[in-house]
């Protein structure tokens, strides 16, 4: 360990999209985080994610940067299936009722400005090679400009993506396999730009996609099945047109060309996300289809899941169990948008006429079929992912929760999210709120709903809803909002764990 390093730091290796978010959540709770990224450049035009779904707009909300994000790309409130069929967005719940289009580097920018601004430290040209693990830290053996050193921290966070360092040092498996091969990306100009936000469309035998980067910039992604080579192979311009061509009826006249790539797609889930004092996030722990644009949300999603978590561990109040509840919770997750990506891949690959007589058939219901439609877009945008919740518990427990209006200043639930600390949300004034207010005054905001509700709810610092109760007896009240604090913030009691694991004396906090 470096000198002076303090003690209940985490290192987060991989400052991608994933790695950034979860540095400024720990370090908006006011836990010691380095960054580790073997790159040594900050940003570029090498990127492959550019839809922002609403529910990670809702998170990147949370944390007040969302409105900065969504002015640097373009809104897409309905989605352009394959033929005619579309997806209509325009009617999700919440602020964000589209799909942003924005280059992954304008994300991992305004992530990086937040996680400095709170404090983390970002370290570049920094390659992890090796890790060890005993029951008190991590040692990591990190290389860089000046030869090699050994790092240390309670906990390390692999968010290095696909080929994960971390991951094959834990000796993890990552099974799966390619589902296509030779895909080709490029940057180009367009002389005739489309009408559509995006542009998808695929035959038999090809497939292309169009996205705007902004300045006139149009990222194209491509594929050919009668034209599969090895991924190191160039991008041909004039292959590239032809699969575009075949798949859109035109090439929009795409040129001048800026950067090109191939690359393949694998679908893979690391069985656990935990390995003792080290955890996996992102493309590091799953790894699935473009199609849908999920791959970059997801990640996102389990930094804003893992975050508020080891904050608990270390500042010393989490319930024993809150660590593993990360594996449960988003491992499920993970592997449903495998699947649901992978299906969607399929439809788009698939071949015999027949079979693209059916995928018609399942397109017109996505447009035309309003509960199919419902289903399709909370799953593609996020906002109808759910957590387990105890059976007999309330039916709002482990679902996303509403950005409500409250009472007062800030106005709305999100502006109170963001710092590790959960929000009791009340239906009205009462001893209880203040018993809250004074004992778990470090963990937990207390608001009053702005509207009438019989429901008083815990809503967790990644606004995902804790408890709920509609309780309306005080004393029964009370008591239920006593018992949901102990539970998921830890006793309020002058004993409290350390976060070595260790029993020290806290004084109570008064006031308030």
């Amino acid at each position: 360990m470096p000198a002076g390093e303090p003690a209940g730091t985490v290192v987060i290796v991989g400052a991608g999209p994933t790695g950034l978010l979860l540095a400024g959540d720990l370090a908006a709770a006011g836990i010691g985080c380095t960054v580790l990224e073997r790159r040594r450049e900050e940003t570029g035009n090498e990127t492959r994610a550019f839809a922002v779904h609403a529910r990670t707009m809702e998170i990147l909300d949370a944390r007040g940067v969302a409105d900065e994000l969504a002015s640097t790309g373009e809104w897409a409130g309905r989605l352009r299936l394959l033929g005619r069929a579309s997806l209509d967005l325009s009617r999700l719940p919440g602020r964000f009722p589209y799909v942003l289009i924005t280059p992954q580097y304008e994300t991992e920018r305004v992530l990086r400005e937040r996680a400095l601004a709170a404090g983390a430290e970002i370290v570049h040209g920094a390659e992890v090679t090796a890790l060890r693990q005993d029951r008190s830290g991590v040692d990591l053996d990190v290389r860089s400009g000046g030869g090699t050193t050994t790092r240390r921290a309670s906990y390390v966070v692999g968010a290095d993506g696909v080929r994960s360092t971390v991951r094959k040092a834990l000796g993890l498996p990552f099974p799966g396999h390619s589902v296509v091969r030779s895909v080709m990306l490029a940057d180009v100009r367009l002389d005739d730009a489309p009408r559509e936000v995006l542009t998808v469309g695929a035959t038999g035998d090809a497939f292309a996609f169009l996205a705007p980067f902004g300045d006139g910039w149009y990222r194209v992604i491509a594929w050919d099945r009668h034209r599969q080579v090895a991924d190191s192979e160039p991008v041909d311009m004039d292959g590239l047109r032809e699969a575009t061509r075949r798949a859109l009826g035109t090439d929009h006249g795409m040129r001048d060309p800026r950067w090109t790539s191939r690359f393949h797609s694998d679908e893979r889930q690391v069985p656990r996300y935990r390995t003792g004092r080290v955890f996996l996030a992102g493309d590091a722990a799953h790894v699935h289809s473009p199609v849908g644009g999920q791959g970059m949300n997801t990640g996102l999603q389990d930094a804003a899941n893992l975050g508020w978590k080891l904050a608990a561990e270390l500042r010393g109040w989490a319930p024993p169990w809150l660590l593993d509840s990360y594996h449960d919770e988003r491992h499920p997750v993970g592997r449903r948008v495998l699947r649901g990506s992978g299906t969607l891949l399929r439809l788009v690959l698939v071949e015999p006429a027949l079979l693209r007589t059916a995928r018609g058939a399942a397109l017109w219901a996505v447009t035309h079929v309003p509960p199919v439609a419902r289903r399709v877009a909370g799953a593609v945008s996020g906002l109808d992912i759910a957590y387990p919740a105890p059976r007999g518990a309330h039916p709002l427990a482990g679902r996303r929760a509403p950005d409500i209006p409250l009472a007062g200043t800030p106005g709305r639930l999100a502006r109170l999210l963001g710092d590790g600390r959960f929000v009791l949300v009340t239906a009205v004034n009462d001893p209880a709120v203040t018993y809250a207010a004074r004992l778990w005054k470090d963990r937990v905001r207390c608001a009053l709903a702005g509207r009438a509700t019989r429901t008083t709810a815990l809503v967790r610092p990644d606004g995902y809803i804790a408890w709920a109760t509609d309780e309306t007896a005080p004393d029964r009240r009370a008591a239920a909002i006593r018992g949901a604090l102990t539970r998921w913030c830890g006793s309020p009691a002058h004993e409290r764990r350390t976060p070595g694991g260790a029993i020290g004396t806290v004084r109570e906090e008064r006031g308030g």
